[in-house]
């Protein structure tokens, strides 16, 4: 088994802690309401949303995913860390055992916050991640990312 790492950083206006509440904490809620063309629904099927919480991801019709597992490995509200593993569904392509993410907010020095994000491929036997895999994956994180942060930009007194 290899492990393949990737590291971004995103800068946003937004603040730490209402980033963190509306992109992790209330993410069931919120996204599938900004992006229903892409997130039909999103539910705890174990769990109450706290560490050890299986979320699944239900993709809408016609977007190349049907759904997707994640476990809750940690999330913490002190320091704005958020630690999951997808474990299963369609973007766990054959090759894979899992992939693993760290999500970490601090604040910016402009009042904003930066938003650190660590994501590890667990590889079975010799296979090697393709590039495009990997960058389609980020964009689509990239892209709920955004229409978050544009969500709480034209809605100052959410998720205060």
């Amino acid at each position: 088994m290899g492990v393949n790492t990737f590291t971004d950083e995103h800068c946003s206006a937004v603040a730490p802690l209402r980033i963190f509440k509306a992109s992790i904490v209330d993410s069931h809620n919120l996204i599938p309401k900004l992006v229903p063309q892409a997130i039909k629904s999103i539910e705890f099927i174990q769990g109450n949303g706290g560490t050890g919480s299986i979320k699944q991801i239900n993709f809408a019709e016609g977007g190349g995913f049907g759904s997707v597992k994640y476990q809750i490995d940690e999330l913490n509200d002190k320091t704005l860390t958020y630690k999951y593993s997808l474990v299963e569904g369609d973007a766990l392509i054959e090759g894979l055992e899992k992939i693993t993410y760290e999500v970490k907010f601090e604040p910016s020095p402009d009042g904003g916050s930066i938003s650190k994000v660590t994501s590890k491929y667990y590889t079975k036997g010799d296979f090697v991640l393709k590039e495009e895999d990997i960058k389609a994956g980020k964009e689509r994180v990239l892209g709920m990312y955004k229409v978050v942060e544009d969500y709480l930009l034209k809605n100052p007194d959410a998720y205060v």
